[in-house]
């Protein structure tokens, strides 16, 4: 069951992680720090908070609170990205940071307490923790890429109007145990 879990666990972050890669793909520096709103996020700013999370939750992980002395949360809510490369260098040396610490955990981990802002935590409970809160965030980073993109969006699963065609090819093969990113 736990390498079950920590197989899965990886997989769901490199989900998220290319649901993001494939929305910034899509769109310039000027759209990535685009505010819908005075005062929301605009991407920019929810990759540079996520960075931030990813580098304070992920680094020694298993031996320091991961709410380190140096990070800076409030500064994640300014954007200072001079470009779209720094902007997408930020995002994946974040997630190299959480896949590399999540790939180096072992089953005799999961049971291990961590902590977050003094609050103890086993590695499963920290784990989707972060899990959901990046799914959360990365579910916005679509959302908003979607609404500056309109009808010019490539969508990232399954386009509106073609369910049927998607469940007729999975329902034609035949039943199998794997996770649902092996055919991505």
């Amino acid at each position: 069951m736990e390498q079950s879990y920590l197989t899965s666990v990886i997989k769901q972050f490199e989900y998220y992680k290319s649901l993001g890669d494939k929305t910034l793909e899509q769109l310039s520096i000027t759209a990535l720090k685009t505010e819908l709103e005075p005062d929301s996020n605009s991407i920019a700013i929810i990759v540079k908070h996520l960075a931030g999370n990813m580098h304070s939750r992920w680094t020694n992980f298993l031996t320091e609170d991961g709410e380190k002395s140096w990070r800076n949360r409030d500064d994640e809510f300014i954007d200072n990205y001079g470009s779209k490369q720094e902007l997408i260098e930020a995002w994946n040396t974040g997630w190299q940071c959480l896949l590399s610490t999540i790939k180096n955990l072992n089953n005799k981990d999961l049971e291990s307490v961590i902590f977050i802002r003094n609050e103890g935590h086993t590695v499963t409970e920290a784990i989707n923790r972060q899990m959901m809160h990046y799914a959360y965030h990365v579910g916005q980073i679509v959302f908003i890429g979607k609404l500056i993109k309109g009808k010019n969006w490539t969508s990232l699963s399954i386009p509106k109007g073609n369910s049927q065609v998607y469940n007729d090819v999975k329902f034609s093969q035949a039943k199998s145990l794997k996770h649902f990113t092996d055919d991505s």
